[in-house]
């Protein structure tokens, strides 16, 4: 199936009820699809996007996470994440922007420094009673593989990413460089 080049217009709902356009007529949108709720290195990766939030909004991008998980699932995992959340547990999005799941999602070496950094953080604060222990069986599995889309206004893809492991997505350093070089396709 071929990628996506560009995104007609939509409006996804996050999971606390709010509707998000994509694209937004506004500002820039980064398409993320995570793995599952609870997931202990997509939690990781989102708290580097949460704690350099205001850089990210400095620069025209509006952040959408997308997780094959339900809402209710989702709510359990994430009431402290200040992004626009969306479930989409019949992977309809992900099998719209190709997104797979694969073994080397777990099994790819450069994958694994980040999962013993999210399951060490998961279970010190589950031990400590700050958030919820990670699912041992999650919803939709857990051999997802990470993506990232940047889109611009106009609904253009201007730049994307399919992950080889479970870790292998933008930066926000990489998110920052890419919004500012990137330009529409003719």
């Amino acid at each position: 199936m071929p990628l996506p080049t560009s995104v007609s217009d939509r409006v996804l709902t996050t999971i606390a009820g709010a509707p998000v356009s994509v694209p937004d007529p506004d500002c820039l949108i980064h398409l993320q699809f995570r793995r599952f709720a609870g997931c202990p290195v997509c939690n990781l990766h989102l708290r580097s996007i949460v704690a350099r939030r205001s850089e990210i909004a400095a620069a025209n991008i509006r952040e959408v996470v997308v997780f094959h998980s339900s809402a209710t699932e989702l709510r359990t995992y994430t009431e402290d994440i200040p992004l626009d959340l969306i479930a989409d547990p019949t992977r309809k999005l992900y099998r719209e922007f190709g997104v797979e799941s694969s073994p080397r999602a777990l099994l790819d070496p450069r994958g694994w420094p980040a999962i013993l950094r999210g399951v060490t953080h998961a279970a010190t604060a589950a031990l400590r009673k700050q958030q919820p222990t990670p699912p041992t069986k999650p919803e939709g599995g857990s051999l997802g593989l990470p993506a990232d889309f940047l889109i611009a206004a106009d609904g253009q893809v201007l730049a994307a990413k399919h992950g080889v492991h479970v870790y292998d997505q933008w930066s926000v350093d990489e998110l920052l460089s890419l919004a500012t070089v990137s330009e529409p396709r003719p």
